[in-house]
Formats: C-alpha cells, sequence, structure tokens
C-alpha cells in the first residue's frame, strides 16, 4: 500500500509533536479522510465489522487514516504505514473495517474524531484533518480554574500576540474534562471544534480540525505560543496566575 500526500503530511506533523514535546509516549492522535481510489477499493478487510462506538452516516464507504492505538507519535514520523490503520466505515455507518497495512485499532479517541468528520462531510465543510495532541503550555493554562472559560482564554490568548487573533480569529474554545475516549467528551468537542479554532480539553490536551495535517498543526502552535507569552509576561512581572 502506497503512502499518499495525505499520510506523509500526518508523519511530518508526528515529528513536530514530538520535538515539541506534545507527543509523550502514545499521546495524541491523527485521523484524516482519504480520497478514494481503485487500490483502496481492492483493498480486503484485515479486520471486520468493529464498532465505531457512534453513528455516522455520512461516512458510509469512506477510508480514513488513523494513527494507531498505543502507537507513538515519533513512530507514526518514520513508518506511518507501521504504526496507523486504513479504516473503511459500513454501509450504515455504525462499523469498520481495517483495510490497510497491518489489523492495527485506531486511536482509542476514534469515536470523537469520527463525529467531527461526519459532521464536516454532512455539512460540506472543507475540513479533512482532526488532530489531537498535548501542548504543554495550554494544558497547563486549563488547570487555572480562573481562565478555564471559552470567552476569557480567547480575549487573554488574542491579546498576547497578533497571530493569534488572525490565525485563529474564532479562538479557543474550553470543554470541561471528561474520560478520554468516552462519547461525553465527543459529543462535547463536536459543537466545539466547528465554531472555533481550536478546542481545548481541560487537563488533557488540544484538538482541531484542518483541510489537512499542517493546517491542524498550525491552530494549536499559534495558540500555544501565545500561552508561552502569557506564561513568560507572568513570571517577567510577577503576576500571580
Amino acid at each position: 500500500m502506497k503512502v499518499t500526500i495525505p499520510i506523509k503530511q500526518c508523519a511530518e506533523v508526528a515529528a513536530l509533536l514530538w520535538q515539541k514535546g506534545w507527543a509523550e509516549r502514545n499521546g495524541g492522535n491523527v485521523v484524516v479522510r482519504l480520497d478514494e481510489d481503485d487500490e483502496l477499493r481492492g483493498l480486503p478487510p484485515l479486520a471486520a465489522g468493529l464498532p465505531c462506538g457512534v453513528s455516522v452516516p455520512h461516512l458510509a464507504g469512506r477510508f480514513l487514516f488513523s494513527k494507531g492505538a498505543g502507537c507513538r507519535m515519533r513512530d507514526l514520523a518514520n513508518s506511518p504505514m507501521d504504526n496507523g490503520s486504513i479504516i473503511r466505515i459500513s454501509p450504515d455507518g455504525k462499523s469498520y473495517d481495517i483495510v490497510a497495512c497491518r489489523p492495527i485499532r485506531p486511536t482509542s479517541e476514534l469515536a470523537t474524531h469520527l463525529l467531527l468528520h461526519d459532521r464536516l462531510v454532512s455539512e460540506g465543510l472543507p475540513g479533512r484533518v482532526t488532530l489531537h495532541t498535548h501542548p504543554t503550555e495550554l494544558v497547563g493554562l486549563s488547570h487555572q480554574a480562573a481562565l478555564c472559560s471559552t470567552e476569557r482564554l480567547t480575549t487573554l490568548l488574542h491579546r498576547m500576540i497578533p497571530e493569534a487573533r488572525l490565525f485563529c480569529p474564532r479562538g479557543i474554545a474550553v470543554v470541561p474534562y471528561a474520560e478520554p475516549g468516552s462519547n461525553l467528551l465527543a459529543q462535547a468537542t463536536l459543537e466545539a471544534a466547528l465554531t472555533h479554532d481550536v478546542v481545548l480539553w481541560a487537563g488533557h490536551g488540544a484538538v482541531a480540525v484542518g483541510v489537512d495535517a499542517m493546517e491542524s498543526f498550525d491552530s494549536i502552535d499559534v495558540m500555544n505560543k501565545a500561552a508561552q507569552i502569557y506564561l513568560a509576561f507572568c513570571i517577567a512581572s510577577s503576576v500571580r496566575l
């Protein structure tokens, strides 16, 4: 199975996440919708009828590449097809088959990613990649109750650097902590991710949607830089958080 351009971009971003320290051990995940071609249509299932955990009728018959559950971003960067899998959603949108390259289960956060992709397709929106990672400074700010609101955090970060407002004009949404991989977290993320540039899972990590993997990464990177500047300001001025 060839490594397509979208999968190569996921590998490039995986390397950046590792270099930034945002992908400890197997932390983070990425899912990209693939354009269907003859090679994909001809692939037999390596594992069939696995539950999606959510109903995604608009993804019926579509192919997606996902980082594998338990796989490391640094390994995905070096060998994406050994650390991820291509899945095909069933006609009823409730299960999937793994069709390449090995029977590696996709990310444990698959429900969140699938719900986002299903909405993107149903509304004809341009996003094709959903990215989740653990940006250090943003996660740190999410532990501060006084900052942990969508409006306040967006206002704060937009003030820190012009690029935050320019490249992430819709701001950052804060979602209260929920169990990773749960439907509660998936549903809370769905609405927030379609109305904001970045979603911050309190005490956990961040999610962004993009037309490609690099756009998703850039949104989180810009907002995390604003968080870095805020923390540097607090240290320099001895302001208590």
